[in-house]
This record gives structure tokens, sequence and C-alpha cells, in this order.
């Protein structure tokens, strides 16, 4: 029998489940309408999911046997419509475009080198390109609006790329969508190569969330395995809630070999289902609910030059707390203004407001070194005032969280 807390993880995802059920489905039919006032994001969206017969959802949760494309275009209401961070589904269809995401276009990107077409056709001036890989529990058209509100509200300077895998949308398929990340780990690396082979691509940033760091995660060691070295273009990674072992994640740390991107990370301590996967799989701390504080993740984050965001204290209508990182308007905005540009998020410069009370644990690639010490104390990136709110906080959750285990991370 399920213990307590562990029912209250099961019942508070069912409720987010139930709150989606009332969408319609078919929000990717094509309305080719975009009224004055409307802004469009395209995206390259490539899945290895089975299409779908039905009008308007496209691919379904099952595998598909190959790497299928498309560039889709969606519409997002004005910004005086529309809150920064939340995705405003239809309550019914057609969408209304001055309410609501809505679909505009979805072509077919076909051909064997189909991805790095469009990526040549689509290339901002900074020549980046960023790479997203949702998480558990997502349809098809989950993961393209949602990526398309991070691509809006960030305001990135890159060509949106979007790889979504076979998920089955249901909080009891836990381990089908786990195996569906394996399955696809030689399609993510073939988008990747695509994108890293174009000479007019400049840099790759990947960012995955949930489930979806162990394919991004997987897909890179594959790819250092294969070389010897993860490709020079591919900079940045940013794990956001990293539903990830952090003995396994040591392993895979260490495989990507010394010239290694750079890697940040948003973690939350109050992340619900992050709860559930630990309790599902040994009980070994999940990388996205250490505390980066706390030894032995402290030291060993500094040693291998990870950057950690500590999303605890934020506060998000994200029942789970799984979501922060796309919910919250500044955080969005950070992975696009500094993130994305490979810019550091440990100085005093960033200024989040009272309403966020993050942590960022700077890092420094040589351990000792006049850097080091400087960001070997956790920053605050607020204010003074938030700073003592956050401290407050910092003492009632650490009251609430789990020790963490000894297991160090890149050892």
């Amino acid at each position: 029998m399920m213990n307590r807390a562990l029912r209250r993880v099961v019942l508070a995802g069912l409720l987010v489940l139930a709150s989606c059920a009332g969408r319609p489905e078919g929000v990717l039919v094509p309305s080719g309408e975009t009224p004055a006032g409307v802004s469009t994001v395209d995206l390259l969206v490539a899945t290895t999911r089975a299409r779908s017969s039905e009008p308007g959802v496209l691919f379904s949760g099952e595998r598909g046997s190959d790497l299928l494309m498309n560039d889709i275009v969606v519409s997002i209401p004005p910004e005086d419509k529309r809150e920064v961070g939340q995705v405003q589904w239809p309550e019914k269809l057609p969408a209304d475009p001055m309410k609501n995401f809505s679909t505009v276009s979805v072509t077919p990107v076909e051909g064997a080198k189909a991805g790095g077409a469009w990526l040549d056709q689509n290339l901002p001036k900074s020549r980046r390109v960023l790479v997203f890989v949702h998480g558990f529990n997502n349809r098809y058209e989950d993961a393209v609006y949602r990526f398309a509100q991070i691509v809006h509200d960030s305001k990135t300077d890159a060509a949106p790329v979007i790889f979504t895998w076979p998920s089955r949308a249901s909080i009891f398929d836990y381990s089908y969508d786990k195996e569906s990340t394996n399955y696809s780990r030689d399609a993510l690396e073939e988008l990747l190569r695509a994108a890293v082979n174009s000479p007019k691509v400049g840099e790759i940033t990947i960012m995955a969330h949930s489930m979806g760091t162990w394919l991004a995660v997987e897909t890179l060691r594959q790819m250092a395995i294969r070389d010897g070295h993860v490709p020079k273009k591919i900079q940045q990674i940013i794990l956001a809630s990293p539903d990830l072992d952090v003995d396994v994640f040591g392993q895979q740390f260490r495989a990507l070999g010394k010239d290694k991107p750079k890697f940040t990370l948003f973690v939350s301590r109050d992340d619900r289902a992050l709860t559930l996967s630990r309790r599902i799989s040994g009980n070994v701390d999940r990388l996205g609910q250490i505390n980066p504080a706390e030894e032995p993740y402290r030291s060993m984050l500094e040693k291998q030059g990870i950057t950690v965001l500590d999303l605890t204290a934020l506060k998000s209508g994200d029942r789970l707390n799984h979501g922060k990182f796309a919910e919250s308007p500044e955080v969005v905005r950070l992975i696009g203004n500094r993130l994305i540009d490979g810019q550091a998020v440990t100085d005093s410069q960033v200024g989040f407001g009272e309403r966020l009370g993050a942590v960022a644990l700077g890092t420094a690639q040589t351990v000792g070194s006049a850097a080091s010490i400087v960001v070997s104390t956790p920053i605050a990136v607020f204010d003074p005032v938030t700073r003592k709110n956050y401290d407050d906080q910092w003492r009632r959750f650490g009251n609430a969280v789990e020790d963490t285990t000894t297991t160090a991370v890149g050892q």
C-alpha cells in the first residue's frame, strides 16, 4: 500500500490530469490566421511518435519507426490578454487567437537533410539553435504549445527546435515513458548531428525538462562515446527539474569527456513529481531535488563547473512544483537573456525581485582559483530584503526536506 506522502503526490497528479481533461482535442488544426496584435513562433518539431489519424492531434503517444519533422507556427495572444509563463489553452475550437494559443500552420519537413535545411533558413543573426526536450506525461500538442510559450516569453535569440518523444501522457505509464526516452536516443542524436553539421549554425543550446533530461544527457553520452567528445558546437546544457538518479548522472557526466558543454541545473526541493519518481526508483536522490548548498553536492557541483539555480522558494501555479522554470516570468527571461547567450548568472546584476527567492550557485572550472573562492558561497540573486525572506523560507523548507544521501555527483 502506498504511504501517505506517495498518495498525496499521486492525488496531485490526478488533479493536474483532471484539469487538462477539459481541453478540446485537435488544437493543431491550422487556422491560417494571424490577426493584428498577435505574435507568432515558428518551430521545427521533430518526433519519434507514431502518427495519429485524428485531425489536429497529428501524433499519438505510441512509438513510431522514423524521425518525422514538421514546421509548426503557433500564434500567441497580445501581451495585455495573457500572463507571461502561461499557455492559454482554448476552451473550445476553433481557438480565438486574440485570447488563446492557436495553430497557424503545420508543414511537413521531409528529406534526409530536412532538419539542417530548416535551420539554414530560420537561423537568426546570432547563429544559435535552441533544442528543447520535454518531460514525462506530455502529449504532442502539450510539448508544442509549452515550447512556443517558452520561446516567446524568453525572447530567445535562437532558432527553436523541439524534440518530442513518445509519452502516453499518464502518470500510470511512467515506465513506458522512460523506455520511450531510451527508444529515442538515436533519433535525437540524428537531429543534433544535423544541427552540428550545418555550416551556418554557430552554437547549440540543449534545454531539457524532467524525464527529458535523461534522454538529453544519455544522447550526449552516446555521442561522446562514439566520437571521443561532445561536438564543440553544443555549448550549453540546461536541465530543468532533472528526473535523474544522482549516481547515474555522475557516471553520465564523466563519460562526456574533458571538454564538456556548460551545464546549468534548475532544482526545487518541493518538486512533488520528483518525490514520486524517487519513491519508485529505489529512493535514490533525484538530481532536480538536491540541496546544492549542502555537502556533498556543493563541492561536487563546484568542482565540475556546474551552475545551479535553486527555485525551492519560488511559488507557481503548478500543483506539482515541477514546471517552475517555464511558468516564472523571471526565469524564462533569464533563460533567454543570459543562459542561452552563455552568460553567467552568479553576479549581482541579476535582479528577480521579491517573488522569486532563488539562489544561484556559481561554479568555476578551476577549484581554488580566485573565481572559485568568490563563488564558493551561494550568491543570492535578489535584493537584501528578499534575501531575508528567502532565509526564513529556507529554514522552513529545511525542516521538511529529507536528508540528502552521501552520494557524490560527478565525483
